[in-house]
């Protein structure tokens, strides 16, 4: 009898061996990691490779998944009725043709470009982007005075920030801040808590 419930116990304590070395050496599925903002910049015409150079130096701080294709001509077909500006959504749909996927595109020109607004079918603008979406626009037509560099980089984030899905921020520090047509770019001083916690997310650094 005590040799009958020895077997048993022993067969007992193998098995419980056998499932917890079973449990131990099972392989953990690994996640995933969510890829990072990859962005294209694409100059128009005759861009200044100096301006070029200096906006992709300072966004490849915050990107670093960033690349630079060759200029090319702004589509014709963009041109307002009296050619006197490019209208940016044509802008945006040509460039969204020629985005791949999982990459946001963000066009840049010294053209004039422009927008409807509800009082105004041709407003002028210094940027626009789809929100969320995967195209973008800046011009530095509108850019005026000695730090127009820095007033560039200021556009570029805030319509890469509106490809993130980023609206308009109140706060009047944010760089999400809307313009209504006027300059407050030296009161614009970094991203607000929650602009800057969506772009970290989508890969951002530096912020």
């Amino acid at each position: 009898m005590q040799t009958w419930i020895g077997c048993f116990c022993l067969l007992v304590c193998l098995s419980f061996v056998a499932c917890q070395s079973n449990q131990n050496t099972t392989p953990k599925i690994a996640q995933k990691p969510k890829a990072s903002t990859s962005i294209c910049i694409q100059p128009f015409d005759n861009f200044p490779k100096s301006e070029l150079d200096a906006i992709t130096k300072k966004l490849k701080n915050n990107i670093p998944n960033l690349t630079v294709n060759k200029p090319i001509a702004l589509p014709r077909h963009a041109l307002n009725a009296d050619k006197t500006r490019y209208r940016a959504d044509s802008i945006l749909n040509f460039l969204r043709k020629q985005t791949a996927k999982n990459v946001h595109t963000i066009g840049m020109t010294t053209k004039d470009i422009s927008t409807t607004k509800p009082n105004d079918a041709d407003w002028g603008v210094m940027g626009l982007g789809s929100s969320p979406g995967s195209v973008c626009v800046v011009s530095t037509f509108r850019l005026k005075g000695k730090n127009k560099l820095e007033k560039l980089y200021k556009v570029a984030i805030h319509e890469l920030g509106h490809n993130e899905g980023l609206p308009h921020c109140s706060n009047p520090i944010c760089y999400m801040r809307d313009a209504k047509g006027k300059d407050h770019f030296d009161n614009e001083t970094q991203f607000c808590a929650h602009c800057k916690s969506v772009l970290i997310k989508a890969g951002w650094k530096n912020l």
